[in-house]
C-alpha cells in the first residue's frame, strides 16, 4: 500500500508498505477520506519524531474484524479516532479523558495518510464510530475536530445569550462559530487578519468580523471599544483563541468582561509565553483562563450527530482535494494558511 511519510512540511516522500496484518481484537480499515489538520503542519511540534506517517481525520470502510471483534463487521462506514481514553483511571473517571495517559500514547497503524489501516484492540473499542449513509466519509473527517471543538466549549461553559469572540477564522476557528450559532449565541464576533477568511466566518455564522492588522498602535480601531458599541456596553462572556498569535491573545485578555472566561485553544509558537500583569488581568476580575485538548467518546458522538442533522455544516468547509500522491500541494496550502479552508486527502 501507499504512504505518505512526512520529515518536513516540504518534505513529504510517498513510500510503499506492506498492509498491517491484524490480531484478533482489531480491525483493519481502508482509508476513504483523511483531513490535513492545522496540527500536521506544525514543525516544532513533529521534529523529534519524524519521519512518520501523520493523519488523524479519518473515515472508511471497514475491510477486515479480528475473530474477537463482535460489534463491527467488513464493509461497515466508520470515523475511527487515533487518541482514545483508557475510561478506568483518575483523570477518566473525573470527567477529563483528554489528559488521560493512555490518550496521549494510542494511535493508528501506520497513520491516516496511507491506504490503509490498523485500529488496535483499544481503538475498536473505545474509538470506533458508525457513519450513517446520510453523512459522506469527507463529512466524516471533521468528527474528530468538531469533538475538540464541542469539548473546548464544553468546558468553557458556553451558554445560549452568551457573546463570544473567536480569534482566527481558520477550519478550527470556523467550527467554533458554527458551534456557537448552533447552541444560540447572542453576538459572535470573529477576528483575523485575513479578510477571505472572515469572509468565510461570515458565512458559517458570525455577525461581527474585524481584521486585527487595523487594531494598530496609532489606535484606528480599539476591539475594547468596538466590542462595548455591539454588546450593551460590555465586554465578551467568552474569547476563543483559535490562533496561537501573540498579538491576538494580548487583544483577547483585553476583550472579555470581569467574571469571563478566554479559552485558549489554538497553539501557540514554540516557547511562547503569556507576558501577564496578575494585578491588570486577575486581581478583582474573577476572569478564567482555559485551556482543553482533544476530544472524549461523548464528544465524538455528539460531533457526530450535529453533522448527521445539519446543524454544524462542514461540508462547505472543504475547499480542495487531492489524492495521496500530491499530498505535498495539500500540506502547502495549509501550512500557508491563506484562503484554504479543509483539505482532504483521498487515497
Amino acid at each position: 500500500m501507499k504512504c505518505a511519510l512526512y520529515y518536513g512540511n516540504k518534505d513529504i516522500r510517498l513510500i510503499e508498505k506492506d498492509i498491517p496484518k491484524i490480531s484478533g481484537g482489531e480491525v483493519l480499515m481502508k482509508v476513504e477520506a483523511s483531513g490535513i489538520c492545522g496540527s500536521d503542519v506544525i514543525e516544532w511540534y513533529r521534529r523529534d519524531k519524524v519521519p512518520l506517517v501523520l493523519g488523524h481525520e479519518v473515515s472508511g470502510l471497514i475491510i477486515e474484524t479480528g475473530k474477537n471483534v463482535k460489534q463491527y463487521k467488513a464493509g461497515d462506514r466508520i470515523c475511527a479516532a487515533h487518541h482514545v481514553p483508557c475510561n478506568i483511571c483518575k483523570y477518566c473517571l473525573s470527567g477529563h479523558q483528554t489528559v488521560c495517559e493512555t490518550i496521549r500514547t494510542t494511535n493508528f497503524d501506520p497513520g491516516g495518510f496511507s491506504e490503509y489501516l490498523r485500529l488496535p484492540e483499544i481503538n475498536v473499542k473505545n474509538g470506533i464510530y458508525i457513519l450513517p449513509d446520510s453523512v459522506s466519509f469527507e463529512e466524516g473527517t471533521f468528527i474528530e475536530p468538531l469533538a475538540c471543538v464541542i469539548r473546548g466549549q464544553r468546558l468553557a461553559g458556553v451558554k445560549p445569550a452568551d457573546t463570544a469572540i473567536v480569534f482566527g477564522s481558520g477550519l478550527s476557528g470556523l467550527l467554533h462559530i458554527s458551534l456557537l450559532r448552533a447552541a444560540g449565541a447572542s453576538r459572535i464576533i470573529a477576528v483575523d487578519i485575513n479578510d477571505k477568511r472572515l469572509e468565510y466566518a461570515k458565512k458559517f455564522g458570525a455577525d461581527y468580523t474585524f481584521n486585527a492588522k487595523d487594531f494598530s498602535a496609532d489606535g484606528r480601531l480599539n476591539l475594547s471599544e468596538a466590542v462595548k458599541d455591539i454588546n450593551e456596553g460590555f465586554l465578551a462572556d467568552i474569547v476563543i483563541l483559535s490562533t496561537g498569535a501573540d498579538s491576538a491573545i494580548l487583544q483577547g485578555l483585553k476583550s472579555v468582561r470581569r467574571g469571563g472566561t478566554v479559552l485558549f485553544f489554538g497553539a501557540a509558537d514554540e516557547g511562547a509565553r503569556l507576558p501577564l500583569s496578575i494585578n491588570e488581568i486577575f486581581w478583582r476580575t474573577e476572569i478564567t483562563l482555559l485551556s482543553s485538548y482533544a476530544g472524549s467518546i461523548l464528544d465524538h458522538r455528539t460531533a457526530l450527530e450535529l453533522i448527521r442533522s445539519g446543524r454544524v455544516n462542514v461540508k462547505d468547509m472543504i475547499t480542495d482535494r487531492f489524492p495521496l500522491e500530491d499530498i505535498a500541494k495539500g500540506f502547502e496550502l495549509t501550512a500557508k494558511a491563506q484562503d484554504s479552508l479543509k483539505v482532504i486527502i483521498n487515497p
